[in-house]
């Protein structure tokens, strides 16, 4: 058989209060995230990561002095190999990891897959809605670095799977979890799919993202089959002076409070526990809540190591087309008006 190596995207996250700085200042050097020149994205990568270390840190304080992401993707990758290695009665399949701004970085990681001698390595981002700031930045950097370093192996990248089955019924089971964890004497509440948001104008440029965060909201009500749902999409963790799409969670919340709503958040475009639901999830939005008179306030979990969660991701391994890029359902699915849809840009 074949050696594949799975290669896992995720964002990473500074593993001490002393990476946080440096790890500010690769995301924001990205030039997915901030789209000028090189020497201005320098410098504004530099100010802003001066700027924003000691709140970061002051969150990171929340949660022991480290990101967690990278014990979840370990997490996350042990269970999809064992999936795999079951699946598939073989050990010559192996993941890995890259994280795009903290380590175990790009660089290292086309490396190790090099070292292991994958005849094919498939691309398999933790993202499951795709933007051109998470998946293809990650995908960009990939193909620059096996380039750089010699890796010709066949590569195989999935791009998005936004209502892929076991990513919604992971979602759907812990939703139906939770709400069955609320006292008969409590009102239902209204539930908040809260995504990371993006800015509007990167949107309007055609990133597919909030489109594909609508269809994966759209496949887990379908599928949780509640009558009457009251439900909202909402977008969390904004950041700059420029505006982002919306609406904000912020005000959502501040909404159910002067609607004397209880609330229940989903992060629907969250497979792992981190800064944004550990700290802004748990912490801020939960006293924001409380200040706006929200009457009760629950939040659902991350996938993470779900059964569901980690059987789809097997079962999407293995149904990639060698060499190929694909989505879950092997082809182009978002509307033709989305110029940044990898798809668009595929002869």
């Amino acid at each position: 058989m074949a050696r594949k190596a799975v290669v896992l995207f995720n964002l990473g996250g500074p593993d001490n209060l002393e990476a946080v700085e440096p790890f500010l200042f690769n995301l924001f050097y990205d030039p997915a995230i901030i789209r000028v020149p090189k020497p201005i994205r320098y410098l504004i990568a530099k100010l802003i990561s001066k700027r924003r270390a000691p709140i970061a840190q002051d969150i990171y304080r929340n949660i022991g002095g480290s990101s967690p992401l990278l014990q979840q993707t370990r997490d996350q990758a042990t269970a999809l190999q064992t999936r795999l290695t079951d699946l598939l009665k073989s050990d010559e399949v192996k993941v890995f990891i890259a994280m795009r701004y903290w380590h175990p970085m790009t660089e290292q990681t086309v490396r190790d897959v090099k070292a292991f001698g994958a005849d094919e390595v498939i691309l398999l981002p933790l993202y499951p809605q795709f933007s051109t700031t998470t998946t293809g930045s990650s995908v960009k950097e990939w193909k620059k670095v096996a380039k750089q370093v010699g890796l010709d192996a066949v590569t195989t990248e999935l791009c998005c799977y936004p209502d892929d089955k076991g990513f919604i019924d992971a979602n759907t089971a812990l939703i139906l979890e939770k709400l069955q964890q609320i006292p008969e004497n409590k009102d239902r509440p209204r539930l908040l799919f809260s995504a990371h948001g993006l800015p509007k104008k990167i949107v309007d440029a055609g990133d597919p993202y909030q489109w594909q965060v609508e269809q994966s909201v759209a496949a887990i009500v379908k599928k949780l089959n509640i009558p009457d749902l009251d439900y909202t999409i909402c977008y969390q963790s904004r950041v700059g002076p420029v505006e982002w799409i919306k609406p904000a969670t912020e005000d959502e919340i501040e909404r159910a409070g002067k609607e004397n709503r209880s609330l229940m958040i989903i992060p629907v475009a969250f497979v792992s526990e981190h800064s944004e639901t550990l700290v802004e999830l748990d912490i801020e939005y939960a006293e924001l809540a409380e200040q706006s008179g929200v009457p009760d306030y629950y939040r659902v979990p991350t996938v993470g190591v779900h059964a569901d969660y980690i059987n789809g991701l097997a079962d999407l391994v293995l149904g990639m087309e060698r060499g190929k890029m694909t989505s879950l359902c092997g082809q182009a699915i978002c509307p033709k008006s989305m110029a940044d849809c990898p798809f668009a840009k595929v002869d």
